[in-house]
């Protein structure tokens, strides 16, 4: 016996359907955050935390590892912008829509500051001189608010001795580590 020409399509929309609304459901797409239960909280924060490393994928990789400026700032501004789709603050979907575009923008501003030197520096900041050839450059100490301390700190980090007079440089970089390269014998 044949079935109806289109009844097929019929049937997978209405089985599509009813997985949307068990999806709706599950999530409290339909809810005001202070509806949502346990399980509509737990659920949503699996399906955000899958979607946001898939995001992530898209954008810099290492954009948690690099710790500019730059990234530090998307770090924070996408996890309180996708938290809120955990928490029901605001509406599921736009809010992933939100935490996409935040990080396409990322990707955007890393691949501009790639091609152009002084965007770069606006956007991820630049390196500061700290020590040249054991003389601590002390206008650049103060406008970066790097004490003597944090020098040897670098320093013992990099297993040596804290004596800046054998320090060749010494740069505060844009992640606000501080590299030290030492004179040679």
């Amino acid at each position: 016996m044949n079935a109806r020409p289109g009844a097929e399509t019929n049937n997978r929309g209405r089985v599509m359907e009813q997985a949307w609304e068990v999806f709706e459901q599950a999530l409290g797409l339909r809810l005001e955050g202070k509806y949502l239960t346990a399980t509509n909280m737990a659920l949503r924060a699996v399906v955000v935390f899958v979607l946001s490393i898939a995001m992530l994928k898209l954008g810099n990789q290492r954009f948690m590892g690099k710790n500019t400026t730059l990234d530090v700032f998307l770090g924070i501004v996408f996890g309180s912008t996708v938290s809120r789709a955990i928490t029901g603050n605001a509406p599921f979907f736009p809010t992933l829509a939100a935490g996409l575009v935040l990080v396409l923008l990322h990707w955007v501003f890393a691949a501009i500051a790639f091609r152009s030197q002084g965007f770069g520096k606006l956007v991820k900041g630049h390196s500061r001189l700290l020590v040249s050839d054991g003389d601590i450059r002390w206008d650049a100490m103060r406008k970066s608010h790097v004490t003597t301390h944090d020098l040897e700190e670098a320093l013992r980090r990099d297993g040596e001795e804290p004596d800046v007079k054998r320090v060749k440089a010494a740069h505060l970089e844009r992640n606000g580590d501080i590299s030290v390269i030492m004179r040679k014998g």
